[in-house]
């Protein structure tokens, strides 16, 4: 389908002029110009719902869990009603959804329960691809005489290697940790072929879907997968984490909490009181996405089957986004651009975009780019080892642009503008 034609056959489910009414933090003009957010990556802006839901927490709720009194009563159902949002777009029991601070400090504590059982000599594959919070974490039980070792890539367009990975499972290897989406170069891992091939030596696998939530749909029944972590704020939520576990790993692996702190899954993961304002900022987050989802198709009758018909088309419209992006990057002399860039293959892809200019550096573009009103991101985004890999780090790393499904086809053009603008003066 062409790209006119895909923007026509969008634009009868999918109504941008909505979506942008609901996000308050878009009318910011930067010297007299809408601000471009190109920041997706790095945490998406927050519809108003959500604002409001963490106002009306502490207005009507603001109290402890389990307390003899009525704001005590209504945390508890904020945050099972919380839950229940979650494990409906993670397509889970409420029972297997946890909640922590954010995706970092959740993946350090269950590494650390992980490593209880295992013992010297045990293997744990890890990925050049991620981002450091899915390789630090695991890194740390090379105390305890863990084997680390390390997924390579395709650098041609920041691929996994899947041989490799394959070629470093052995029945030593205990846990598989992956990115589901690189919040780096774009690239979507295969998880389910990852999964299988992990399962099938007897591994676990633990998935860093943090950047991929934002972009597409997550099914952790079909993936199969033993653990998914996301972060609300990475799709127009609060800042915090959010852990699936299979509820039989959950129960099996022992937590480090406080003694008085109960053992009933999976609260017995959430460390310390929550931040129950937020909680209830991430069922407004999912409400939301599903509340696209039923204006995109007024036929959905659950809440699950409205986030998918929400990804359905936020997935499509962000595609008539990159694309273009893509092309225009790639008509820049000098400009390299990192990850996939063969339209044919942009389902492996999401909307996330890393690029060098030919002189300059990544500061250098965001700075001029910023006082223009056009938010991006310069440096390694946590993402180490990919930009060492890359021969990138030492001289300030990339310049990345996210795209979401707020932002618009205008915003793209102004971008590329300003790029071709800042690469004239600098060539």
């Amino acid at each position: 389908m062409s790209t006119p034609a895909l923007h026509e056959a969008i634009s009868k489910t999918f109504d941008i002029g909505w979506v942008r009414e609901q996000f308050p933090s878009l009318q910011l003009k930067i010297n007299g110009q809408a601000a471009a957010f190109l920041d997706g990556p790095a945490g998406t802006q927050v519809p108003r719902r959500v604002m409001d839901a963490v106002q009306n927490y502490f207005l009507e709720a603001n109290a402890n869990t389990y307390g003899a009194f009525l704001t005590s009563r209504r945390t508890n159902e904020t945050i099972a009603s919380a839950r229940a949002a979650m494990a409906d777009l993670f397509n889970s029991s409420p029972e297997e959804v946890v909640f922590g601070q954010n995706m970092t400090t959740i993946t350090l504590g269950l590494a650390r329960a992980i490593g209880r059982e295992l013992k010297p000599g045990d293997e744990i594959l890890l990925t050049v691809l991620d981002h450091d919070a899915n390789y630090s974490p695991w890194r740390v039980l090379e105390e305890k005489g863990v084997v680390i070792r390390t997924v390579d890539i395709h650098e041609s367009d920041c691929t996994l290697d899947l041989d490799d990975l394959k070629s470093k499972l052995n029945a030593k290897t205990k846990l598989v940790a992956v990115g589901y989406a690189s919040n780096i170069v774009g690239t979507i891992n295969p998880i389910a072929e990852i999964t299988k091939l992990a399962h099938a030596v007897g591994a676990m696998i633990y998935v860093d879907a943090v950047h991929y939530a934002p972009h597409g749909p997550i099914d952790v029944k079909a993936l199969d997968c033993d653990f998914l972590v996301c972060s609300p704020y990475k799709f127009f939520g609060p800042h915090m984490g959010t852990l699936y576990g299979k509820k039989e790993h959950l129960e099996r692996f022992k937590p480090y909490k406080v003694r008085p702190a109960t053992d009933a899954v999976p609260e017995c993961w959430e460390t310390g009181t929550q931040v129950q304002e937020l909680i209830a900022g991430i069922h407004a987050a999912v409400e939301y996405v599903a509340e696209l989802g039923r204006r995109c198709d007024p036929a959905v009758k659950t809440r699950r089957a409205a986030l998918l018909a929400a990804y359905l088309s936020t997935v499509a419209y962000e595609r008539t986004l990159v694309a273009p992006l893509i092309a225009g990057l790639l008509a820049i002399p000098g400009l390299q651009l990192f990850g996939i860039t063969d339209p044919s293959r942009f389902a492996e892809r999401c909307s996330t975009v890393s690029f060098r200019l030919a002189k300059g550096t990544a500061t250098d573009a965001a700075t001029f780019l910023g006082e223009r009103g056009i938010f991006t991101w310069d440096g390694n985004f946590y993402a180490l080892n990919l930009t060492e890999r890359l021969g990138v780090e030492k001289s300030g790393g990339v310049l990345r642009v996210g795209l979401v499904h707020y932002n618009t086809a205008d915003e793209v053009d102004r971008l590329l503008i300003a790029l071709r603008e800042m690469n004239r003066s600098t060539v």
